[in-house]
This record gives structure tokens, C-alpha cells and sequence, in this order.
């Protein structure tokens, strides 16, 4: 979708082929009990400048689809830091120092680590793991249990012990020691497909594009001077292809296409780490004492949906990356989340339904040395957008959106080159006309 705006604003009409029902991929809206859920909860962050700017392009309202709240990094009764009202990067500097729940020996340390990744530019001259990074800092137990190790699940979605320090540092360095406004916290007060896809359809649609849900993309053809796309109901001719979809599903899209081996194999070489989110519907409304809260639990995050989008009762957790409740069925998962929720909170209203959403395959494994394809591909018409594209970034929406932007620019690029060889050769013949 951020392809098809972006190629719509330059004045090229595109269509999007979406197999399911509803838009958004693995951010999108999904229907439970007459509730509006999502099929994974998605944190935006002030630092996602591409995805914010998109949404206020489509958006009617965007100033209401968004709870804004200034970092607040909340582990319930464990840890608890807050930034100042300060000018970047001192706001983050007088939160670690005066963060509550870590011995002021290990706030210096983690100050300090601040200080010396900002003196190097957050780079590394060679990536390790976080884990690795965090104990070469000489950071401490409590600091690195809950601020740090939660900061890069939550961030990247793979464990500290594998996870690639560098690009956790890129994360750091935009999201804790950009402008203040960049470590904000965003969460949709509407569903995510209601959020950007859906108000993207209609900004396409607007503007003479086509948005085909329900149709599932099965193969890829090249033809001279552009790709056949085939579906169950036909084949449709483009001059280029934006393939969008999850890396195991492009690997057999683009296996077709010659040239595109390379590709393939690296694109079956990625491995997945999952999320699981369990919405748990009370009988009363419940408030939570945040409208997001950290757990030392199995659940990471609890999310207040009464608070941040009107849902009395509604609570959402979210567990990260792989482990042991993955060993759970779904329904023993609800009731161990229901119970952890008891003890941090105290008791509840009874529970009136409860579901739980597994993506696994929610992101790629962002570990150290993981090879991840570039945008663009060896057919000058055929392009890539994802979140496991060749980024700064982990597996997120800002990754999948940047993605999107980049590819359209390609296509645009290659548009302006074969305009200015068209423009060219047409002045030759009108030149020898004249001779």
C-alpha cells in the first residue's frame, strides 16, 4: 500500500492484489464475538517518520486514529522509566538516571552506554549479539532484565542472545536519541487495517487505481517490456511488478522468473520468530494502571483497549519471539495470561470470551549476520517490499512502508530514464527529418 500511494501521487495508476478478505497482511483487522481486533498488536514509535507522514496523507482524521504518550517504559511494581521535558538526547539521559527499580550504580552504567554508542555514531565495527554488546558495557542485571532485553524483543523480535546489536543500535539511535517526539509512543485508537489500508484504498481508488481483495496472486510471468500476474480468475499485463508479499510466499513467486535464483535461495534462508496475542474480554470494564504496561511474565505487554480505543473489558496481551508458551495449547496460554494478570493486577471481572492470535511467522529472526535481499532485483521491472528487505531496521511497519516508498521509486526512476531515451531518439529522427 505505502507503493501503490506513493506511485499514485506521481500520477501512476497501479492495482493491488490482496488474497485476503481484509487489507493490511499481518497488520490488518480481524472480527471476534462482534469485536474489532487486529491479528497481532503494532507499536509505532515517533521514529517511524515514513509511516506517520503516509498516514496523514490518506487519513481523514489521523490526529484521532493515534494515543500518543511520551516514552514511558513501564515494568509493573519492577522498573519504571520516564523521560524528561528536556531537549534530545538529555531527555532520555535524565530518565535512565533517575529511573526507578535499578541501583543508581547501574543507572550511571546505563547512561553512560548511551553516551559512548552516541560518540561512535551507534555503529559497530563489527555486529555482534545484544547480549554480547549489553555484558561489554559492563551493564547491569536489573537495567538489562528490564529495560534492555525487553527493548530489543520488543523492537526486533528475536532474543537478546542472537539478536543483532547493531541493528538494535539503529533503533536506539532514532527511536532514544533522536528529537523527543521521536520515542513517542503510538497506538491505534482503531483497528490496523482502518488505520492506513483501508483510507490508502480509497486514496487509490480516488485517483483511478483498482484494489482487488480476496484474489490470490499464484504466479508470475515475465513478457517483454513487463510481467504477467496470475490468479485464479486470469492473467492481467504491467509494465512492473511490486511483489509485496511475505518472503516464503515471494521465494515461490519469483522461483518462476529467470535471473532470480540468488534471490530465492536468500530468501529461503530466512527463519521466523513468532508473536502471539491473547485478547482477553472481560465482563466489566477494567482499568490498567498504563495504557500499556510491561510484564516479567509470559506476557510481555498488557494493552489497556478500553483507555485506547473504547473496548470496556478489553485487554491485550502480547508475548514476543519464541519460548515456552509456544509448548501450550491456545486455550492453556488464555488461562496462564489470565492468571498472571490476577497476580500483577489483583482480581478481575469474569471472563466472558478469550482469543488467542499466533503469527509464526509474525517477522524474520533478526540475528547477526542474516542476509537480507535488496529492493531492487536483477529484472529491471520486477521489485521488492517488505519488512525483511535490506534496512536499518527490524521487521516493522516503518521497515515494510520504507520498503514500499523505495520500490515505487525505482519504478518511477526506470519510468524517467526510458522517458528521457524516448525524448532522446524522437530528436534524432526529427533531425534527420530535417537533414
Amino acid at each position: 500500500m505505502a507503493a501503490a500511494v506513493t506511485l499514485a501521487d506521481a500520477g501512476v495508476r497501479t492495482t493491488v492484489y490482496e488474497a485476503g478478505s481484509e487489507l493490511g497482511g499481518r497488520a490488518r483487522r480481524v472480527v471476534v464475538n462482534d469485536a474489532v481486533l487486529d491479528n497481532g498488536l503494532h507499536i509505532l514509535v515517533g521514529a517511524y517518520t515514513e509511516t506517520l507522514r503516509l498516514i496523514r496523507a490518506v487519513h481523514p482524521e489521523p490526529a484521532k486514529a493515534l494515543y500518543r504518550l511520551p516514552l514511558d517504559w513501564r515494568i509493573h511494581r519492577r522498573f519504571h522509566l520516564k523521560t524528561w521535558p528536556l531537549p534530545a538526547p538529555l531527555h532520555v539521559g535524565m530518565g535512565l538516571l533517575t529511573s526507578s527499580g535499578a541501583r543508581w550504580s547501574e543507572r550511571i552504567k546505563g547512561a553512560r552506554f548511551m553516551a559512548a554508542m552516541r560518540s561512535s555514531g551507534f555503529r559497530l565495527q563489527r555486529d555482534t549479539t545484544v547480549s554480547a554488546l549489553l555484558a561489554g558495557h559492563h551493564q547491569g542485571p536489573t537495567l538489562t532484565h528490564y529495560l534492555w532485553e525487553p527493548l530489543c524483543v520488543a523492537a526486533l523480535n528475536t532474543p537478546p542472545q542472537i539478536a543483532s546489536a547493531q541493528t538494535f543500535l539503529n533503533v536506539l539511535r532514532d527511536a532514544m536519541d533522536g528529537s523527543r517526539a521521536a520515542g513517542d509512543i503510538l497506538l491505534a485508537r482503531v483497528d490496523l487495517s482502518a488505520l492506513f489500508p483501508d483510507p490508502a484504498a480509497a486514496y487509490l481508488r480516488a485517483r483511478g487505481g483498482k484494489v482487488i481483495a480476496g484474489t490470490l496472486v499464484t504466479g508470475l510471468d515475465e513478457r517483454p517490456n513487463g510481467s504477467t500476474v496470475i490468479t485464479r480468475a486470469g492473467e492481467d499485463h504491467y509494465e512492473h511488478v511490486v511483489c509485496a508479499v511475505s518472503p516464503h510466499r515471494a521465494a515461490a513467486l519469483l522461483s518462476r522468473l529467470a535471473g532470480m535464483s540468488d534471490i530465492v535461495a536468500t530468501l529461503e534462508r530466512l527463519r521466523y520468530q513468532p508473536i502471539y496475542t491473547v485478547f482477553l474480554q472481560f465482563s466489566q470494564a477494567v482499568e490498567l494502571p498504563a495504557p500499556m504496561l510491561g510484564l516479567d511474565a509470559t506476557a510481555h505487554w498488557i494493552f489497556d483497549r478500553g483507555a485506547i480505543s473504547g473496548q470496556p473489558g478489553l485487554v491485550a496481551a502480547v508475548i514476543s519471539s519464541a519460548g515456552e508458551h509456544q509448548r501450550l495449547t491456545l486455550e492453556e496460554l488464555a488461562m496462564l495470561v489470565h492468571g498472571e494478570l490476577e497476580r500483577e493486577l489483583g482480581p478481575l471481572p469474569p471472563l466472558a470470551w478469550h482469543r488467542v492470535i499466533a503469527e509464526k511467522r509474525a517477522t524474520f529472526e533478526c540475528a547477526v549476520g542474516v542476509k537480507r535481499p535488496a529492493t531492487r532485483t536483477p529484472l529491471a521491472n520486477v521489485h521488492l517490499a517488505g519488512d525483511y528487505t535490506a534496512s536499518d531496521y527490524p521487521g516493522t511497519i516503518e521497515a515494510a512502508v520504507r520498503s514500499g516508498i523505495a520500490a515505487a521509486h525505482q519504478v518511477l526512476e526506470i519510468g524517467a530514464v526510458r522517458e528521457r531515451a524516448e525524448s532522446v531518439a524522437s530528436d534524432r529522427v526529427d533531425h534527420v527529418r530535417t537533414l
